[in-house]
């Protein structure tokens, strides 16, 4: 059983990608091109930190494993947008199936074994064990409220220079 999804906090995009297991040029490739955007708080401009919800974060990881497994990202971008169709809590209940070429749905075992025996799944993807996988994560890392000022964040190296910089000067 997944808990429920924390709705009042966000992380940074270093947080996003450690939790997910992926680059932060891939975060902002992905944010730029619309793949998986931060619903809680968007890039506004140089020096602002784009804030990703928990959902976020489980969309991201389960692309890159899509991606690690050679799915295209035409038929990752259909995958995407079909998971933000479902409600939350639907997702933990979902294995997402793929033959390389095309993601498939299943939401029961024998949905799953119907795939494989049709000689199309070869590889799944148990949403509920990855969105476990991320809670456990994102417990031992920074998270900040999004109404309040954000609070230092230990991987963000460059506004640390900039206040090193603002008090030599």
């Amino acid at each position: 059983m997944v808990g429920p999804v924390p709705d009042d906090v966000g992380y940074r995009g270093p947080t996003a990608c450690s939790a997910a297991g992926i680059t932060y040029r891939q975060l902002d490739y992905w944010a730029r091109t619309g793949l998986v955007e931060p619903s809680i708080r968007s890039a506004a401009g140089s020096g602002s930190q784009r804030l990703y919800s928990f959902r976020d974060i489980l969309v991201l990881k389960i692309v890159k494993r899509l991606l690690d497994t050679g799915v295209s990202l035409q038929q990752i971008r259909q995958a995407v947008q079909h998971l933000r169709d479902r409600g939350v809590e639907d997702l933990a209940g979902i294995t997402l199936m793929s033959d390389g070429a095309s993601v498939y749905e299943c939401t029961s075992a024998d949905e799953v074994v119907d795939l494989v025996q049709g000689g199309q799944g070869v590889f799944g993807i148990a949403v509920g064990r990855v969105w476990r996988e991320i809670e456990a994560t994102l417990v031992q890392l920074p998270a900040e409220k999004p109404g309040e000022p954000p609070a230092e964040h230990p991987g963000d190296q460059l506004a640390a220079r900039r206040r090193a910089r603002a008090a030599g000067e």
